[in-house]
């Protein structure tokens, strides 16, 4: 559904975008991370025909950028991080008069118009003012707007910001039910922990070069190539033991020998880095060697590690 090849933008000496190579599939939900200044912008200006990109190859759903860019607005819903609407309009009237620059006629218009309005829960607003809705509301209606033709795929950039919290639940929420529909969506956000709740692919992006281009699962597994446990002692908060029982099962584990360090966080909770090449019976063995040598478990889990940790991770916040 988007296929690039070495997609490049060259200003004079500076690289917007540099040899971007990606294939999504129908039913892709991408999630385009990167640093502002990054090249996540250009990239979806480029796949929206709005851009001419210096060098390389583009594809929606088979069409080139170069000789089918008519073709390809026809398939495709773009929404910008910053777009305009029409002050003086009602919701029903701007999304009909976009409809009818999709040369939707009729009951056919009313219908649809009311459909996406239905789908992004702003059914009761529609004969509210356009200047009357909130920032969440009016990223809805930018949504409802792409939706009208309905685009076999979505390019959303920054769809949440500067949405409050709630706003950008219900932003997410709305992502997860359009990714049921079949659509292929390509989202950009820094809400990165939002991000890896609805995407199933992850692409990040430093000084216009594609660092990382894998599912959610294998981007975690590149950042961390070694399982880390968290285990707490079941002794009591304010027990004066504490203290002395976490030191003494902190020695027993940095004994053992497939543990390669040990740490203590906050709240006596402690870290174990466990050597590379150990499986999952491996270290799941510690836990009923810790009980045969007397300590009381409360909790014994694997550090989880999110897409925010990846992220810093894997990039160094360098922009072009």
């Amino acid at each position: 559904m988007i296929k690039t090849e070495d997609l490049t933008k060259q200003y004079d000496k500076l690289f917007a975008l540099k040899n971007l190579t990606l294939d999504l599939v129908e039913g892709d939900l991408f999630g385009f991370i990167g640093p502002n200044g990054s090249g996540k912008t250009t990239t979806m200006k480029i796949l929206a025909t709005l851009l001419q990109p210096s060098w390389g190859e583009a594809y929606i759903c088979g069409l080139s950028i170069y000789t089918q860019a008519k073709e390809i607005r026809r398939l495709i819903g773009f929404m910008p991080d910053f777009f305009g609407v029409y002050d003086d309009m009602k919701v029903i009237e701007y999304l009909e008069f976009f409809a009818a620059a999709y040369r939707i006629k009729g009951q056919a218009r009313q219908k649809v118009c009311k459909e996406v309005l239905d789908l992004v829960d702003l059914g009761y607003k529609r004969e509210a003012l356009v200047t009357s809705l909130s920032r969440g509301m009016t990223q809805r209606l930018g949504l409802a707007r792409v939706l009208l033709h309905d685009p076999q795929v979505l390019l959303l950039d920054e769809p949440a910001s500067g949405l409050d919290p709630r706003a950008r639940i219900e932003i997410r929420e709305l992502l997860k039910r359009l990714g049921t529909h079949g659509k292929t969506i390509m989202v950009s956000s820094h809400i990165l922990p939002e991000l890896a709740d609805i995407c199933n692919k992850v692409g990040i992006i430093e000084r216009g070069e594609l660092l990382v281009n894998a599912k959610v699962d294998d981007v975690m597994r590149k950042v961390r190539d070694q399982p880390v446990l968290l285990v707490e002692l079941a002794e009591h908060a304010d027990s004066p033991e504490r203290q002395s029982k976490t030191e003494q099962a902190m020695k027993f584990l940095a004994d053992d020998p497939i543990v390669e360090s040990v740490d203590l966080l906050k709240g006596f909770v402690i870290r174990v880095f466990i050597r590379k090449g150990n499986t999952l019976d491996d270290y799941a063995a510690l836990l009923p060697r810790l009980i045969d040598a007397g300590f009381r478990i409360r909790s014994f889990r694997e550090e989880e590690i999110n897409l925010e940790t990846a992220f810093m991770a894997l990039t160094r916040g360098i922009t072009s």
